[in-house]
């Protein structure tokens, strides 16, 4: 979800301001969801990086989260929206964090949607705790290394139980996936938008599934293998 300091500065307003408009983003795309009826949405809401931002901005960002949380469970809970989170938590203050885990308590039994959140979230962070527990085992439970399949290390990370990403938006005009589900998103169609993240919001959005939608998956195979596979 990127561009909100940008889009605020255009507006010669301070960065949290962008940040503040960009969580209205967060709920009319959350509503688009739902109502259209995808099951999965994961926002990288903080990287592992972003901790290296002014103090000021991240004890905003920090606030923003927390605020966000309390105001958006009722709604959660009306509309059966599950959260999740994944990223190395225990960086995050004590009130965010211990908010964040009411909120997912309390929405554990929800179904209609998951939405997950990446906070203090790094791809790189998130491979290396996962060697060091697959690494765990090999000593605690003699995994032998040549029993380590691409499921093992699969349920090994963050998003453990979660499928992998089909479609991975961009806002913001920048073309990079910063460090965001490298191993997951191996396979996901990635669509780069300039509309910064507070503006992205039902149309664009439903542009990006609607470019989604006529692109062909191969997953390795030609086309005509899919074509036999479909037609048969």
């Amino acid at each position: 979800m990127d561009g909100n300091g940008r889009w605020a500065k255009q507006r010669h307003q301070p960065r949290l301001y962008g940040h503040k408009v960009g969580a209205d983003s967060v709920s009319d795309i959350v509503r688009v969801c739902r109502e259209i009826g995808i099951g999965h949405l994961t926002l990288y809401a903080f990287s592992s990086e972003n901790w290296q931002r002014p103090t000021s901005e991240v004890s905003g960002l920090m606030s923003i989260l927390r605020k966000y949380l309390e105001s958006e469970l009722p709604r959660m809970q009306k509309n059966g929206i599950r959260l999740m989170a994944i990223g190395d938590h225990s960086r995050l203050p004590d009130t965010v964090r211990q908010t964040l885990q009411r909120t997912i308590a309390a929405t554990a039994d929800n179904s209609h949607l998951t939405l997950t959140l990446a906070l203090s979230y790094g791809a790189r962070d998130e491979l290396v705790r996962a060697v060091r527990a697959i690494a765990g085992r090999c000593r605690e439970e003699h995994l032998e290394p040549e029993r380590i399949t691409e499921e093992t290390i699969t349920a090994a990370l963050d998003t453990a139980g979660l499928p992998d990403p089909d479609l991975l938006i961009r806002t913001g005009g920048e073309a990079r996936l910063s460090n965001f589900l490298l191993w997951q998103a191996s396979y996901a169609e990635i669509y780069f938008t300039e509309v910064m993240w507070p503006d992205f919001r039902e149309a664009v959005f439903l542009k990006a599934i609607d470019n989604f939608q006529k692109r062909e998956r191969r997953f390795g195979k030609t086309g005509d293998q899919l074509y036999e596979h479909n037609s048969t």
